[in-house]
C-alpha cells in the first residue's frame, strides 16, 4: 500500500516539475515574442519619418515609397500572435526598406541630408536590435519546442495543452536576396 502511494506521490511530483518547466518555457517564449513586437512597433513608427524625408528628394520614386507605406500597414494588420504571417509581412517590409535606403545612392543631396542620415542610423540600430530580439525569441521557442516534444515531457505537455511555437524566420527565399534598385 505504501509503495503504491509512494509511486503515486513521485509521479505527481514529477508531473508538477515537468508542468512548471513547460510553463516557464512558454512564458519565456511569450516574453521573447513581446520583445520582437516592441522592436517591430518602433520600426513601424520610424518609417513615416523616413518616408517624409525621402519624399522631398525623390518625388519620382513615389511607387517605392507608397509600397513601403502599404507593406508597413499590412505588417501592422497581422495579429501579434501569428508568428509565421508576421515573419512574411516583416520580411517584405524589410526588403522594401532596403530599396528606400538604396535611393540615397542615387540622390547625393538626400544622402547628405542630416535628417535622412539620422533616420538611416536609427533604422540600422533598430534592425540590429530586431535581429537580437529574433534570436532571443527563436531560442526561447526552441527551448519550449524541445520540452514539448521530448519524452517523457510530451506525456505531460499534450494533456495540458502545451504546443510547439513557430520560429520567426524568413520563409520566402526572395526575401533573403539583396534588393535591387533600378532607375
Amino acid at each position: 500500500m505504501y509503495v503504491v502511494l509512494g509511486i503515486a506521490a513521485l509521479a505527481a511530483v514529477y508531473v508538477i516539475f515537468v508542468y512548471n518547466g513547460l510553463v516557464r518555457a512558454r512564458q519565456m517564449a511569450e516574453e521573447a515574442w513581446s520583445g520582437i513586437d516592441v522592436q517591430l512597433k518602433r520600426r513601424a513608427d520610424l518609417i513615416p519619418n523616413l518616408i517624409e524625408t525621402v519624399k522631398g528628394y525623390a518625388t519620382h520614386e513615389k511607387s517605392t515609397l507608397e509600397e513601403v507605406v502599404s507593406l508597413r500597414n499590412q505588417a501592422q494588420a497581422v495579429p501579434s500572435g501569428d508568428v509565421a504571417a508576421r515573419g512574411v509581412a516583416e520580411g517584405l517590409l524589410g526588403q522594401a526598406l532596403g530599396r528606400v535606403m538604396a535611393l540615397a545612392e542615387a540622390y547625393p543631396d538626400l544622402k547628405a541630408n542630416q535628417n535622412f542620415s539620422e533616420l538611416q542610423a536609427s533604422l540600422e540600430t533598430m534592425e540590429s536590435e530586431l535581429q537580437m530580439a529574433r534570436r532571443y525569441y527563436n531560442g526561447a521557442a526552441r527551448d519550449l519546442n524541445v520540452k514539448v516534444e521530448t519524452f517523457p515531457n510530451n506525456l505531460v505537455a499534450g494533456p495540458f495543452g502545451f504546443s510547439k511555437r513557430p520560429y520567426f524566420e524568413i520563409t520566402n527565399e526572395a526575401d533573403r536576396a539583396v534588393p535591387t534598385v533600378k532607375f
